[in-house]
C-alpha cells in the first residue's frame, strides 16, 4: 500500500509540487498538470526540466493523470478522439522515463442527453475507441486505468461493468474515485431522475476490478436559490463513504495506491492562483488521510 496524490492541487509549479510531497514524506506523485499544462503536453525542454527536478528530489511518478478520452471529449467528436490518441502516444513515450506503468484515462463525456441508458449508437462509438486506446497501452506494457467521472463508464456502475466487458483486456483496470459518485446522478435509466449515485453501492458493484483509488470526499448542499452546491471536505467528513470503502479494501488485503485529490482549494480544471501558497491544504489532507488509514488498520487489528 502506498500514498500519492495529484500534486497540482498543491501547487502550479513542479517546485511547489515537490515541496508539498516532501512535506508529507512521500516519494510519489500522480502527475497531471505542471504550470497548468498536462504532463503529456509539456514542451520537450520543460518535460526534461521536470524529470531532472523529480530525480534530484528522489520523487517518482506512479501514474500519469492524462486527459485522454476525458469529460472534455464528447461522444461523436472525431477531433477529440484524434487528440486523445495523440496525447496517449506522447504519454506512453514519456512514461518510460519514469518506468511508470499506469495511466489514468476515461471513456469520453457521458451522453446524458440520450433517451436510453445504454444507447447502441453511443456504445458503437465509445467501445471500439476505448479498446484501441487500451491496445496501445497493452503494446507499451502499460495499464489503462479508467476513472469513474463524467464519462460513459461513470454514468453508473452498470455502465462501468458493461465497459469492462466490452474492452475485455488485462490492461484495462478501474481507478475508483470515492468522491465522484457524490456529485453524479445515476443514469442507469437513461434519464436524469435526480437520483444521486451512492459511492458505497458503486464501489461494491465494481470492487473486484479496482486496482487504484482516488481519495476525494464531499457533499451536496442546498443553496439560497434552491439549487445545489458541490462542497468538498476532508476525507471521511463527506458522503463519499471513504472510511467504509478504505476499511473494506484493507480488510480484503488491498495493497495498491491511495491518491489524494482534495478539490478543496485548488482544482486543476478551474481558475487558480499562479503561486504556490496553497500547499498547506494538500499537506493537511494527506496527513488526515494517513491518520484515517492508521485508525482503520487499528480497528481491524492490522
Amino acid at each position: 500500500m502506498f500514498f500519492t496524490g495529484f500534486a497540482d492541487e498543491a501547487a502550479v509549479t513542479i517546485d511547489g509540487q515537490i515541496d508539498a510531497t516532501l512535506k508529507l514524506g512521500w516519494k510519489l506523485i500522480e502527475s497531471r498538470s505542471i504550470d497548468n499544462v498536462n504532463i503529456h503536453d509539456l514542451p520537450e525542454d520543460k518535460f526534461e526540466e521536470v524529470c531532472g527536478k523529480l530525480a534530484d528530489a528522489g520523487i517518482s511518478i506512479n501514474c500519469f493523470g492524462s486527459t485522454v478520452a476525458n469529460w472534455q471529449r464528447p461522444v461523436f467528436d472525431e477531433a477529440g478522439w484524434e487528440l486523445s490518441r495523440e496525447q496517449l502516444k506522447r504519454a506512453l513515450v514519456r512514461m518510460k522515463k519514469f518506468d511508470c506503468k499506469l495511466i489514468r484515462g476515461m471513456s469520453f463525456l457521458g451522453a446524458y442527453d440520450r433517451p436510453t441508458a445504454f444507447d447502441p449508437e453511443v456504445e458503437a462509438w465509445v467501445f471500439p475507441r476505448v479498446r484501441e486506446l487500451v491496445k496501445m497501452c497493452e503494446d507499451a506494457g502499460v495499464v489503462y486505468g479508467h476513472e469513474n467521472c463524467r464519462n460513459y463508464g461513470g454514468m453508473s456502475w452498470r455502465h462501468t461493468l458493461k465497459l469492462i466487458e466490452a474492452v475485455n483486456s488485462p490492461n484495462f483496470t478501474l481507478i475508483y474515485d470515492t468522491g465522484n459518485p457524490v456529485f453524479n446522478v445515476d443514469y442507469s435509466s437513461g434519464k436524469d431522475e435526480g437520483k444521486q449515485q451512492s459511492s458505497w453501492e458503486f464501489y461494491s458493484k465494481v470492487k473486484e476490478f479496482i486496482s487504484y483509488v482516488h481519495i476525494k470526499d464531499g457533499r451536496m448542499v442546498k443553496n439560497a436559490d434552491g439549487g445545489w452546491d458541490h462542497v468538498y471536505t476532508f476525507p471521511g467528513e463527506g458522503d463519499g463513504n471513504v472510511r467504509e470503502i478504505v476499511t473494506d479494501l484493507i480488510a480484503n488485503g488491498y495493497d495498491g495506491g491511495f491518491s489524494m485529490e482534495p478539490h478543496m482549494v485548488r482544482v486543476f480544471h478551474e481558475p487558480n492562483p499562479d503561486d504556490d501558497s496553497v500547499n498547506d491544504n494538500y499537506v493537511e489532507y494527506g496527513r488526515r488521510f494517513e491518520q484515517l488509514v492508521a485508525d482503520v488498520k487499528s480497528s481491524l487489528g492490522k
